[in-house]
C-alpha cells in the first residue's frame, strides 16, 4: 500500500510517497515558490529531478506532482495511492488524535485557522487540492498539537486572567508533537517498554523539549505558539514580555513588527550576528569568536534548563533523546548539554557521540540516564496514522 505524506506551507508543498509494506520512502520532494513563479525537486531512485514550472496555487502543485509520479514511472497508476496524510500545525483542543477528513473536520479547521495564521490556512489548501485531484482517496489530518493534549491544566494554563482562556483559548498547545510521538514510540520499541520517563529534545531551527511519562506528554516547552520555549535558530524562545513596549517606541515599530523580529531575527541569529545555521555558529565558536561563544553557551543553557525542569517534573528520567537537524547532527551541542547534566548522573561516550544522522545510544554504561540520538521521521508517523485510519 502506498501513502503520500504532505506538509503544505504558504508557498510550498513537501511530500513523501511511502510504501507501507516495508515503510520505505519511494519518492520525496518539494514544490516551492507557489504563487510566485514556481519550481519543484523530486528525489527518486537515487536521482533528483528539478524543473522550473508555473505554480499559480497549490492545486497546480498537486496536479504536477501526480503527473510526475506517472511520467517518471514512480507509480504505474494513481490508483496505487490509497491514502493522503496531511500535517496541520494547530488543532487547538478540538483534536487529540489524527482524523479522517470530512466536512465537519474542515469546518473545525476553518474555525481555528487564526490560531496559526501562517500555517493552518496553507495546510488546508493542501487538503483541498488533494481532495480535488484524488476525490476517491481518503485524506487524514495529523496535528502537531495532538500529542500534547494529555497535559494537565497545571501545565498548559498561563497565569493570566482566566477569561482569556475562556474567551480566546489562550493556553499552551505546544508543537512538534508528531516528532515527539515518533521518538516516544521508537524508544519504547528499543527498550521493550513504554513505562518510561522520557525527555525528548527536538532541536532544529525550531526546537522544543517534551517531558513524556508512560507514553504520554506531561509538558512541552513551546506554548500558545512555537515562539515560546528554548532559544532557536531565529526565534527568541522565552523572554520578558515587558521589554516589548520600550523597544517598540524606540524602533517606531508596531506589535506585529516586533513579533516578526522575535520570530525571524532573534535566537541564534540575533544574539550571534553570524547566522541562524548551527554549523556556521559552531565554526565561529571553534575559532574563538566571542559572540559565538556567548550564543553557544546561552543556547546550550536554555536546553539544559528545560531538561532539568522536566527531570524534576517527571521525578527523574530514564532516557534523554536528541533528534531533529541539530540534535541529530551536532556532537558538540549534545556534548555540551550532557556536560551540564553531569550532576544528574548523565555521562556520554565521546566516541559513541561522534555520529551524525544515525540512531545510537551515546551514554556510557555508568550513566544514570540513557542518552540516545534518534533521527525523527514525521512523514512516516503521518503515513502510519493514515494507514491505521483507512484500514
Amino acid at each position: 500500500m502506498k501513502i503520500i505524506s504532505i506538509n503544505a506551507g504558504s508557498s510550498s508543498l513537501k511530500f513523501s510517497l511511502i510504501n507501507m509494506d516495508d515503510e520505505s520512502v519511494i519518492a520525496s520532494g518539494v514544490f516551492e515558490r507557489i504563487g510566485i513563479d514556481g519550481s519543484y525537486t523530486i528525489k527518486f531512485n537515487g536521482e533528483k529531478h528539478k524543473e522550473e514550472v508555473t505554480l499559480n496555487n497549490h492545486v497546480d502543485a498537486v496536479n504536477i506532482l501526480l503527473d510526475k509520479l506517472i511520467s517518471l514511472n514512480i507509480v504505474k497508476s494513481l490508483e496505487e495511492i490509497e491514502g493522503v496524510g496531511h500535517r496541520v500545525v494547530q488543532g487547538k483542543d478540538l483534536f487529540d488524535k489524527t482524523v479522517l477528513v470530512d466536512d465537519e473536520v474542515m469546518e473545525k479547521l476553518e474555525s481555528i485557522k487564526h490560531f496559526a495564521p501562517l500555517h493552518n490556512p496553507a495546510n488546508m489548501l493542501g487538503i483541498e487540492a488533494f481532495k480535488k485531484a484524488l476525490p476517491n482517496v481518503p485524506n487524514t489530518v495529523v496535528f502537531d498539537t495532538a500529542f500534547h493534549q494529555t497535559m494537565d491544566a497545571v501545565e498548559y494554563m498561563y497565569p493570566v486572567p482566566y477569561e482569556w482562556y475562556e474567551k480566546y483559548g489562550i493556553r499552551k498547545y505546544g508543537a512538534h508533537g508528531t516528532s515527539h510521538r515518533y521518538i516516544t514510540e521508537t524508544v519504547s520499541e528499543i527498550l521493550g517498554t513504554d513505562k518510561l520517563k522520557l525527555i525528548s529534545c527536538h532541536i532544529g531551527n525550531g526546537a522544543s523539549i517534551t517531558a513524556v511519562k508512560d507514553g504520554k506528554c506531561v509538558d512541552t516547552s513551546m506554548g500558545f505558539t512555537p515562539l515560546a520555549g528554548v532559544m532557536m535558530g531565529t526565534r527568541s524562545g522565552d523572554i520578558d514580555s515587558s521589554l516589548l513596549p520600550p523597544v517598540m517606541e524606540a524602533e517606531n515599530k508596531d506589535i506585529n513588527e516586533i513579533i516578526n523580529d522575535l520570530n525571524k531575527k532573534s535566537g541564534v541569529l540575533g544574539l550571534s550576528g553570524i547566522s541562524s545555521d548551527m554549523r556556521d555558529l559552531e565554526d565561529a565558536y571553534n575559532e574563538g569568536n566571542e559572540r559565538a561563544i556567548l550564543t553557544m553557551n546561552k543556547y546550550v543553557r536554555r536546553i539544559t534548563d528545560y531538561i532539568a525542569q522536566y527531570y524534576v517534573l517527571l521525578g527523574g528520567s530514564d532516557v534523554i533523546v536528541f533528534t531533529a537537524g541539530v540534535g541529530e547532527n551536532s556532537p558538540l551541542i549534545r556534548k555540551l548539554v550532557c556536560e551540564n547534566l553531569a550532576c544528574l548522573g548523565v555521562e556520554i561516550d565521546d566516541e559513541k557521540n561522534n555520529i551524525r544522522g544515525k540512531q545510537a545510544e551515546i551514554s556510557t554504561e555508568n550513566s544514570k540516564i540513557k542518552v540516545y540520538v534518534i533521527p525523527t521521521d514525521e512523514e512516516l508517523m503521518i503515513a502510519r496514522d493514515t494507514l491505521e485510519l483507512i484500514k
